[in-house]
């Protein structure tokens, strides 16, 4: 009994220390490829505001190159920002799993780790089909270039009441939740993974969405929002936060409304 306390001891230090290691590679690769990117980040446009060079080619780029490298970040950062929330579910599953002579335990989370984060990889790639077409429209059209200022105070808005509804309550309490028949096969440890990230993205759109219409490279907007998404899934009652952090949305984005129509 004692031996077999001490081998699931060391696996969960084991599994611990892989977690880490995973979240410090993948926010040094965040904050450098970000520092890289700085120079060039961003395109002065119609209306006095900074159009992110996210959702453009560099010069020479491919548009498959420029997805492929939109997407390298994407996966770098939702790591980085998602890792602290998910290790205390991937824990939890390891303990529901886990039994006498369970060999397959850290491949069997691997396996979930990766439907996870497959999962965000795929609202990525929606994302950059979805920036680079609304850039575009803001490149030929100089009127709809004026009004994204405005544009954006809307979509903080609408993110902080989303955050306020009773829809982000149910999501919030599904991905809090581990709530499922678990099984040691790996394809119900993939398709656990595909759950948790489709829990956890529709969980954490409002956010997600402020990270995408305030700056997807700004490494300050990642760490906020990176927070937010933490404590609402680690707090002992994560529904109050929510409905905090949905009220300073709604007052950040009314201010933001009227500083773009010159009401300061």
């Amino acid at each position: 009994m004692t031996s077999t306390t001490s081998a699931e001891r060391a696996s969960e230090r084991a599994f611990l220390g892989v977690a880490a290691l995973l979240f410090v590679a993948s926010a040094t690769g965040t904050i450098v490829w970000c520092a890289s990117m700085s120079a060039m980040s961003t395109m002065p446009m119609p209306g006095g505001w900074m159009m992110s060079m996210t959702w453009m080619r560099m010069p020479g780029q491919t548009w498959p190159g420029a997805a492929a490298s939109f997407l390298c970040i994407w996966v770098l950062m939702t790591v980085a920002m998602m890792l602290p929330s998910l290790v205390p579910m991937l824990r939890r599953y390891r303990h529901a799993v886990s039994g006498p002579g369970e060999s397959r335990l850290d491949r069997l989370t691997a396996r979930v780790s990766v439907g996870y984060f497959f999962v965000w990889t795929v609202f990525g790639m929606v994302a950059f089909l979805l920036g680079v077409a609304v850039a575009a429209v803001e490149i030929q059209q100089p009127a709809l270039a004026r009004a994204v200022p405005i544009a954006v105070g809307v979509a903080v808005v609408l993110a902080g009441s989303l955050q306020l509804s009773a829809w982000k309550s149910r999501q919030l309490a599904c991905c809090r939740a581990l709530g499922r028949t678990l099984s040691a096969d790996a394809g119900t440890a993939w398709r656990h993974g595909l759950r948790l990230g489709l829990d956890c993205s529709k969980c954490n759109l409002s956010l997600m969405t402020i990270l995408l219409v305030m700056g997807v490279m700004d490494l300050r907007v990642m760490a906020v929002v990176a927070t937010a998404i933490s404590i609402e899934r680690l707090a002992p009652a994560g529904e109050p936060v929510a409905r905090v952090t949905g009220v300073v949305l709604v007052g950040a984005g009314l201010l933001l409304i009227v500083q773009a129509a010159g009401l300061r």
